[in-house]
């Protein structure tokens, strides 16, 4: 069962569905959000609709400023503020009876793959996390880019910062575009890849602030890795432009909590098929180890 609910995060309302499997609670549950400057509907509830069947209930919100959710102005994206709905929708969960507090899992895919790191090191009691193609590292990130692309988003980045200072509307980047055009992700393929996941006819604006580019690569989310003691699926593409294999590869070895999985894809392949099935699949696999 599938219903629109909306939590509190800081006075602003985040738009959220939640899945219910059938059955008695209190279910374990897995809260979810997705990653650059996308919305619920780009695929999360084929995950969500899996997850139920299964038996765990789901939580699948918007941050502020996006999709269905309050915040303006619209399309700004504060890595802390999306932190901050993280534990906002964490509390909601914790306060309904049906739910089980003791066993929230909270699972990100891209960007909001680093934040489930980054929140479980921060809110108590979290059971796991599931990290899929996350966003570990800043310079990993960057390194992706060339130096042009690099300045070209700072000086955006700067002038979007001072028209925020002065109170003035939003100067925009694309988070997605093809190659030879300026945005946030574009390297080959991905922008196509990015868009096939918004339902066809649905509202999509894929702008962004363009003051997030300054922060993007100081924000290296891996590094709360090592602080976390309970279980972590990180799961990885080799043949991912967007955010990259190797810190996943480099640091998850060393931590036994974590279990790595590896697999010949990009970035945004896990959310369709065929790809989307094996990845279910582990994630599934890895809930029933783990609850």
């Amino acid at each position: 069962m599938k219903q629109t609910i909306h939590f509190e995060s800081q006075g602003l309302k985040c738009v959220a569905w939640l899945f219910l499997p059938e059955g008695e609670g209190p279910f374990p549950t897995v809260i979810m959000a997705h990653g650059l400057a996308a919305i619920k509907e780009m695929r999360l509830d084929a995950y969500a609709e899996r997850f139920s069947a299964a038996g765990y209930a789901c939580l699948v919100f918007d941050y502020r400023h996006f999709g269905e959710s309050d915040g303006r102005p619209r399309q700004l994206l504060d890595i802390g503020k999306q932190h901050r709905d993280w534990l906002s929708a964490i509390e909601f969960a914790r306060r309904q009876p049906n739910l089980d507090q003791k066993k929230i899992v909270l699972w990100g895919s891209s960007l909001s793959g680093g934040h489930v790191l980054k929140v479980a090191s921060m809110a108590p009691d979290i059971a796991a996390v599931i990290a899929q193609v996350p966003h570990l590292s800043g310079f990993a990130s960057l390194r992706q880019s060339s130096l042009s692309k690099l300045l070209t988003l700072t000086l955006h980045g700067f002038y979007d910062g001072l028209r925020g200072i002065l109170g003035l509307k939003p100067h925009y980047v694309l988070s997605s575009a093809e190659p030879g055009r300026l945005a946030l992700m574009n390297a080959p393929g991905e922008s196509t890849g990015y868009l096939n996941l918004v339902p066809g006819g649905h509202p999509f604006d894929r702008r962004v602030s363009a003051r997030f580019a300054l922060f993007i690569g100081l924000y290296s989310p891996i590094r709360a890795l090592p602080e976390l003691r309970i279980p972590v699926l990180v799961q990885v593409g080799t043949q991912d432009m967007t955010t990259p294999a190797k810190p996943a590869v480099d640091v998850c070895p060393k931590c036994p909590n974590v279990h790595l999985k590896q697999y010949e894809t990009g970035h945004f392949q896990p959310y369709v098929e065929p790809m989307f099935t094996t990845i279910v699949a582990d994630q599934l696999e890895f809930l029933k180890e783990t609850l």
